[in-house]
Order: structure tokens, then C-alpha cells, then sequence
């Protein structure tokens, strides 16, 4: 198991900084103690991670993790993207902060800081401020990309940080508690937007007309992009209920995960054209018009939210199921292995999830919320790291 482990204490002097002594540190000795002094003569002061011993379901085997708590203290953390420069951006779904967490830290771990509340977002339920992408061009454009809800719909708009939201794509069906909302820009540089069905009998994910229950692929101007299935139609997707994790390999397969339905939670492989089969299927079904999931689970293990890459590894992040479900595939998308989890019943409800630019992955969790059980930390920024070798590895 994976004890609650402390935020930094003492002064890390920057992300930078911390990431690098983490490096080090598993670089040299497969150990996750405080590195030793970097070359320029000053020792990072990290916290010393937790590690477990192995994942507590699958087949018994898996890597062992280091978790780090980086942040605490936050509201419903949904949406996380990294910024160029180092630090990333987190938005909180029911206060519409955005939120800049890092690359400088303080007594109290990585520094966070509120750049902005988005007044035209509505919180309520499952809706308010969520995903947010950060544009590839950000350096030169400083461009953000937020989905946010409103009384009447969802929409993704676009913003310079501290800047007035301009809408981009809106009329995405708005619901109590099937949203969508992930944002991500894919390996083509077209901006992914994800969304639930939102009616009680899953009436629009099988309408084409219907912006509910699909993945979107747009681009920067909102518009549809070329190459989509139908031409003029943002849908890459179809026959969903509420994705909320999008992620790609580096062989550009593209992964999702499937959240809220009624018997299972779902980790698709997602296709072009592809039709995952909701209202009409949950979980796997015996029609060649839909497409199965790669791996499912019952729903109570599962609900998951957000997705991540690192190698041949594909991670969910679950709400209900607190835990992180870690997958194997092979080279064309499909499973090696059964499935196993780590941090289970550690942290509570987890839910964004993203793969940092060393490599590491980040979660957060979701405590502070309808269904949690919020601890005197909640909601935090967990740094998770795996020790058997790669990027992000010891």
C-alpha cells in the first residue's frame, strides 16, 4: 500500500528543481530517498515519496511506485495542463479557477497560485469549469483552451491567461451529471473535445446530429477539422456516455475512458469513425456495428476519469473505483496481461491524470465532492513515479 506522504517541506527551488532531483535520485539507485547534491553543489529538498510494493490486483506482478504529494488544499481539481516554460495549469470544476501550480515552490510544496476565475462558467452537479489544453503554439500565441458549462450548454472557448473566454465551438448538450469535458490536443495538432450524452435514455450518442456522446476533433478556430469522418462534422466518435480522459501512444493510438454508464466502466482504443455502442451497449456486446472496449470493469471498481500514457503502460484514474487501473498493450493496441491497480482506496476519488513532461505521472484527486470523503488535505496534486525502468522510472 501507499501511506499519504507529505508535501515538500523546506524550499525546492523551482518544478525544474524537483524534477530533476527526482531523477537523480532514481538514476542512480533505484531508491526513493532525497538525492544527493547536484552538480552545482546544492541538494534539492524533496519530501521522501511513499512506495508501494506493487500493484493489488492482476497478476501479482507490476512496478512499484513512489507517490509524492505536490499540492493540497484545492476544490475539484478537473482539467491539468503543463505549460512550456515549467509549472502547469489545474482548473477547480465548481469554483472556475484556473489555477498555475508550480514551477515555484514555498515552504508548503509547489507553489500555487489562482490566475483567474471564469465568471462565465456555471457550476452545478457535474458541470462548471473542466478540461483545459494548453496550445502547442504557446509560446508564441499564449493561448489556452478551456470547456466550461453554462445554463444553457457546454462550449469550448479560447483565452490568453488572465484575458476574457471567446467561444470557439458551444450548443454541446449540457446535463446534471453527464458533461464530457476533456480537452487535448492530439499528435495531428487538432484540438479533441469530449462529451456526454446527458439524456436518461442515451438519446443523442447515436444521433450524428448531436454533439452529446462523442468525441469532438476541431481546430483552433472551433471549425471542423479535415479528415473527419463526415466532412463538416466535428465528430470523431460516436456512441458514448461520458468520456473524460483522452491519450495517445507514441505510435499515435489513441486511448479513452468511459465513465457513468450503468454495469461498466470502459478503457477504449478509440478509431476513426468508431461507435462505442452506448445506450445500446455497456461494456462488451456481440454486435459487429460497435466497437468493444479494449478492458472493462464493474462500475463500482471503476467510473473512471481521466487517462494516461507512459510507454506501453495505459493508466485510468477512477472515481468510484479509487484507484489506478494500469493496463500493458502491445503494439497495435491491444491487451498484454490483466489489468492492475495501484493507490486503491489510498487517496480517495481520483480523477485527472496526465503524464508529465519527465515522464512522471500526475493525479489528482476528487474528495471534495458529492460521493467524497474529503481528509484535512483534500483535494491534492499526487506525483506518481514507477521503478522499473524508463522515462519517469527508476
Amino acid at each position: 500500500m501507499i501511506e499519504r506522504s507529505p508535501r515538500a517541506r523546506g524550499g525546492v527551488a523551482t518544478l525544474g528543481a524537483l524534477i530533476l532531483g527526482a531523477l537523480l535520485a532514481l538514476t542512480t539507485s533505484c531508491s526513493f530517498g532525497p538525492p544527493e547534491p547536484d552538480v552545482a553543489g546544492e541538494p534539492p529538498n524533496l519530501p521522501t515519496p511513499s512506495v508501494s510494493a506493487g500493484p493489488d490486483s492482476g497478476d501479482g506482478g507490476g512496478s512499484a511506485a513512489a507517490a509524492t504529494v505536490l499540492a493540497k488544499g484545492l476544490e475539484v481539481p478537473w482539467g491539468l495542463a503543463f505549460l512550456p516554460g515549467g509549472g502547469a495549469l489545474v482548473t477547480e470544476r465548481d469554483t472556475a479557477r484556473i489555477l498555475r501550480v508550480g514551477p515555484e515552490s514555498d515552504t508548503e510544496g509547489l507553489k500555487v497560485t489562482e490566475v483567474q476565475r471564469l465568471t462565465e462558467a456555471e457550476p452545478g452537479g457535474d458541470g462548471g469549469l473542466l478540461g483545459i489544453a494548453v496550445s502547442p503554439k504557446y509560446t508564441t500565441d499564449a493561448t489556452v483552451f478551456v470547456y466550461y458549462s453554462t445554463a444553457k450548454d457546454n462550449r469550448v472557448a479560447k483565452l490568453k491567461l488572465k484575458g476574457k473566454p471567446q467561444p470557439i465551438l458551444t450548443g454541446i448538450p449540457h446535463s446534471v451529471n453527464d458533461n464530457g469535458g476533456q480537452l487535448a490536443f492530439g499528435p495531428d495538432g487538432m484540438l479533441y473535445v469530449t462529451t456526454g450524452d446527458g439524456t436518461p435514455g442515451g438519446t443523442q450518442a447515436q444521433d450524428p446530429k448531436s454533439l452529446g456522446g462523442k468525441i469532438l476533433r476541431i481546430t483552433t478556430a472551433g471549425r471542423p477539422a479535415p479528415g473527419n469522418p463526415v466532412r463538416n462534422s466535428p465528430v470523431w466518435s460516436s456512441g458514448h456516455r461520458n468520456v473524460q480522459g483522452i491519450a495517445w501512444d507514441t505510435a499515435k493510438k489513441m486511448y479513452a475512458g468511459e465513465s457513468d454508464q450503468k454495469k461498466t466502466g470502459e478503457l477504449n482504443v478509440i478509431q476513426k469513425g468508431g461507435n462505442y455502442g452506448w445506450p445500446k451497449v455497456d461494456g462488451t456486446g456481440t454486435s459487429a456495428k460497435f466497437t468493444n472496449p479494449l478492458v472493462s470493469w464493474p462500475v463500482q471498481d471503476s467510473s473512471c476519469a481521466g487517462v494516461a500514457v507512459l510507454e506501453s503502460m495505459v493508466a485510468t484514474a477512477c472515481l468510484q473505483g479509487k484507484r489506478l487501473w494500469m493496463v500493458d498493450v502491445t503494439g497495435n493496441g491491444t491487451l498484454l496481461g490483466q489489468p492492475q491497480a495501484v493507490l486503491a482506496g489510498e487517496y480517495g476519488r481520483l480523477r485527472a491524470l496526465v503524464t508529465a513532461p519527465d515522464g512522471s505521472f500526475w493525479v489528482t484527486t476528487s474528495n471534495q465532492e458529492e460521493g467524497g470523503d474529503p481528509g484535512p488535505d483534500d483535494d491534492q496534486i499526487i506525483r506518481l513515479v514507477f521503478s522499473d525502468g524508463g522515462a519517469g522510472r527508476s
